[in-house]
């Protein structure tokens, strides 16, 4: 069996900023403009390269760029759920978090008529009311969890955890965890914000992705390289062409 690969893409644009920063400063929400602008390049290389990737939008992205959404849609990509504006569920009570998870269904199939199998969490951040809700909405898998590197699995619900108890297992439930890395994402390597320095040569991620890869398809058969890019970080022309190197 090969390694499975998939090109992953968050399309933040604004709402990065806006949510997980909860920035108000105009050119610091501006930043998120560049994945508008990032996001032909992408869909022009993956259309180079005969490749189908999975976008993960924020209902808040797709109300902003309805026709970008709509192209990515139309280049046969899947479009995946990304919250409302970026937000951390667990900042919210289920009554909260569910009303986000509403609204960003509803943006995508306002914008685009798309109801997504998948779902990620913005900034991987969950509560533990996430994976039920998921359920009870009908997703078929989240990429949010780092219970795992190249081997998807079921994700769980009723973990219980604190300071002074053993840990305790919850149940798997019927919702595919494929796992993910920010080993395997471009934001910390690249992407300067007041907790992260960021800005590393494209040389240097293109060594590490390159050798996580050779060693998922060497050692982890049927096994998935799940790479996660934000189009406002990776659409930059050197690290575009870094992507390229290593899609080839």
């Amino acid at each position: 069996m090969s390694l499975s690969c998939a090109l992953t893409f968050d399309f933040d644009a604004f709402s990065v900023w806006i949510g997980s920063y909860k920035s108000r400063n105009p050119s610091t929400v501006s930043r998120g403009e560049l994945g508008a602008v990032a996001v032909p390049r992408i869909l022009a290389l993956l259309e180079r390269h005969g490749l189908p990737a999975t976008v993960c939008v924020p209902g808040h992205t797709a109300l902003a760029y309805p026709d970008l959404v709509k192209r990515i849609r139309d280049g046969g990509h899947e479009i995946a759920h990304h919250g409302w504006v970026h937000e951390n569920p667990a900042d919210f009570d289920e009554s909260g978090e569910r009303q986000n998870l509403e609204r960003g269904l509803e943006a995508l199939q306002r914008v685009a008529g798309v109801t997504p199998a998948g779902y990620r969490s913005p900034a991987w951040d969950v509560s533990d009311k996430t994976v039920g809700l998921l359920l009870e909405y009908g997703f078929r898998y989240d990429s949010s969890l780092m219970g795992g590197d190249f081997l998807p699995y079921y994700a769980r619900r009723g973990d219980r955890f604190d300071a002074v108890s053993p840990y305790r297992f919850g149940e798997n439930v019927d919702l595919v965890e494929l796992p993910v890395s920010w080993l395997l994402d471009d934001f910390p390597h690249f992407e300067h914000a007041e907790d992260n320095p960021g800005l590393a040569a494209p040389s240097k991620v293109e060594e590490i992705w390159a050798a996580e890869f050779a060693w998922a398809a060497e050692n982890v058969p049927g096994g998935l390289f799940n790479l996660t890019l934000h189009p406002q970080v990776i659409g930059r022309g050197h690290r575009l062409a870094m992507l390229e190197r290593l899609i080839e």
